[in-house]
């Protein structure tokens, strides 16, 4: 179809170009999605199921919607989806964004590129390219390489293919047949993610080891020692340990010199999941936190969480030049032609095992470089005074109790104790009927609208249902929002 057909089927349906797009920008100023949303709006108008697949009555037709149509629909989405820019959403290790981060992900989307080749993204390719070498800078590397990947979880596998090729670099053509198992370590409170790495890479979920953590969720070097030795007794092969920079739920820094040592003296790859603590690297106030980073092997960090680039923007990085595309790459003669007309060392595609990438780099690049260090830099040492200043009210309001004594990053874990539960025996039945107060409170502050922060238990620790709060830093979080949230959550549950 011509563009000129194309534009008549935009006019026959009763819109024309560019009324679309001023559509959407009225509806982000109108709901102050990139700005300022307003606390005494809902966080979501949330509906069941059933119930919203009513509402949005969806379907596809043969002529396409009427621009009004489109308009009802737009609005739509907009009213029933969580609202993350909220200044009470405190439900994931995600937030809202500003202008700045929307202008960086209109602006990719609008382009349409693909990150393989200088070829058709040579403004990204270089930015990708300085990105990468300023983070190696920062963690203290020498030399090194890096890529944006589709998501942490896929940063994190990029750190086992590496691992698992530095090892057998015969693998990649002959397979993993015939071979002792190979086996992963991490803490018991790691993500999720390095136990689907080893399911889709054939190391099997059994092969990743689970080593145990101190009270506040930190791995035990000593425990990551016997776990080595047991494993090779068993006839494995020891290879990855992945060290976490912020767990998920705790928030916890592993103790990465120690870990190092481990690694070094066992012949071990160090990986570092710092896709939510690693942005403390920017922060001359936090980047203690990360004291040891320069002798990790690689280091996944995730900027859509701490400081509010849009989902996603997933840089991965690895201390051994080089190792990225002898792994990854297949030499694809039509995208990676040896005899083009540039430098071909820019055609950085062949290092990734997508072809299709966005061009994240430019979101991160255009947020770092457009607010400055320094605003990033507060930003993120806002988030942790909250939460700070949160930690210590827990410690004196009644009815309240901290899951640990004292955070490392935002994360902020505690129990509300309703009046009724108070100053009672804390026998096995007590804490059975204090697990239930969180999925109580939480269902109701959602239907209601006023905030969403959320909540689990953790196993490994025996502990039972508690709140998790993360603050991020967009937006940027007062003492008052905390005390917000304190008053809501009693308000909720005094009751039960």
């Amino acid at each position: 179809m011509s563009a000129s057909a194309e534009n008549n089927v935009v006019k026959e349906n009763g819109w024309e170009e560019g009324t679309l797009l001023q559509k959407v920008m009225e509806l982000v100023k109108q709901e102050n999605l990139a700005s300022g949303m307003e606390s005494s709006k809902r966080v979501i108008e949330f509906q069941h199921p059933k119930d919203l697949e009513k509402i949005l009555q969806l379907g596809l037709t043969r002529e396409g919607l009427s621009f009004a149509q489109v308009e009802e629909l737009l609005e739509k989405v907009v009213k029933y989806s969580v609202k993350t820019q909220h200044p009470h959403f405190y439900n994931q290790q995600y937030g809202g964004i500003d202008e700045v981060a929307l202008t960086g992900a209109w602006l990719t989307d609008a382009l349409n590129t693909n990150q393989h080749t200088y070829e058709v993204a040579p403004v990204f390719i270089l930015m990708e390219r300085f990105i990468i070498q300023h983070m190696i800078s920062l963690f203290g590397w020498p030399e090194g390489d890096g890529i944006f990947s589709g998501g942490g979880s896929m940063s994190n596998m990029y750190g086992m293919l590496l691992a698992r090729y530095r090892l057998y670099p015969d693998v990649k053509r002959t397979g993993i047949f015939g071979r002792k198992p190979l086996v992963i370590f991490t803490s018991d409170q790691s993500n999720y993610s390095f136990a689907k790495g080893a399911s889709v890479m054939g190391i099997g979920m059994d092969n990743v080891i689970s080593v145990a953590t101190d009270s506040c969720g930190r791995m035990l070097p000593q425990a990551l020692r016997e776990e080595v030795a047991k494993a090779r007794a068993r006839g494995g092969e020891p290879f990855f340990v992945n060290a976490s920079a912020g767990t998920t739920v705790l928030g916890s820094f592993d103790p990465f010199e120690d870990i190092a040592d481990v690694c070094q003296e066992e012949g071990l790859w160090m990986h570092i999941d710092a896709c939510w603590g690693g942005s403390v690297i920017l922060s001359k106030t936090h980047r203690h936190n990360l004291n040891g980073i320069q002798r990790a092997d690689s280091v996944s960090w995730n900027p859509h969480k701490m400081i509010g680039t849009t989902l996603q923007c997933s840089p991965f990085f690895v201390r051994h030049k080089g190792l990225l595309h002898e792994c990854n790459s297949a030499s694809a003669t039509y995208l990676f032609q040896q005899d083009k007309f540039y430098d071909v060392s820019y055609d950085t595609g062949d290092k990734s095992i997508q072809c299709g990438r966005k061009v994240d780099a430019f979101k991160l690049y255009f947020l770092l470089s457009t607010k400055g260090m320094d605003l990033v830099e507060k930003k993120i040492d806002a988030a942790f005074s909250a939460s700070d200043y949160l930690n210590e009210q827990l410690g004196v309001r009644p009815g309240f109790r901290r899951v640990i004594e004292k955070p490392q990053c935002t994360n902020t874990c505690f129990w509300y104790i309703p009046p009724s539960l108070r100053d009672q025996p804390e026998t096995p039945e007590w804490w059975e009927k204090l697990s239930k107060v969180p999925s109580i409170i939480k269902a109701r502050m959602v239907q209601e609208g006023t905030m969403m922060i959320g909540y689990q238990p953790l196993a490994s620790k025996n502990l039972v249902n508690f709140f998790r709060l993360v603050n991020t830093s967009t937006p940027m979080t007062t003492n008052a929002d905390m005390d917000f949230v304190l008053d809501e959550i009693e308000r909720l549950g005094k009751d039960l």
